[in-house]
């Protein structure tokens, strides 16, 4: 039979994490506020209406071009951008409600998959408008409301 570990021994195959200042898990914010940097990234503002008789309800990463097909916007100006908020934060447009909501694009390969179907494509790739073109047709055939022109 083994012997108890004593306190200053480390039980095999695990590690013993000591924190610099001895207290675990104290985080030290920077004395300035930390703004991230969007370097190239395009933003914009548009208009949204909400025409359902339902609350509405988009989150932060959603591709902005592809959120419920009641809310009317410009899905052009919208293409490739999702809200500019917080990771986690989401934006509520009440039955009727109307307002303007800032975007800003997808940073990286800019990889668009999934969400309504729309888009599926890495807009980084060269081929920006024609993805666009493309996913604006597949948005009108499948009924969603668009305020572009």
């Amino acid at each position: 039979m083994s012997e108890p570990a004593s306190e200053s021994s480390t039980p095999r195959g695990q590690v013993r994490i000591t924190p610099a200042d001895g207290w675990p898990g104290r985080v030290l914010p920077a004395p300035e506020p930390i703004v991230p940097e969007l370097g190239e990234r395009t933003t914009a503002v548009v208009h949204v209406h909400n025409h359902s008789a339902w609350p509405v309800v988009v989150t932060s990463h959603f591709h902005f071009f592809e959120a419920n097909r009641h809310l009317e916007f410009d899905r052009s100006a919208a293409f490739g951008m999702r809200l500019d908020l917080p990771a986690g934060e989401s934006v509520r447009f009440g039955p009727g409600a109307s307002g303007d909501v800032a975007l800003v694009s997808y940073a990286g390969e800019r990889a668009v998959y999934g969400f309504n179907g729309l888009t599926n494509a890495t807009l980084s790739d060269g081929r920006f408008e024609e993805h666009r073109a493309a996913a604006l047709a597949r948005l009108r055939a499948a009924g969603f409301r668009d305020s572009g022109v």
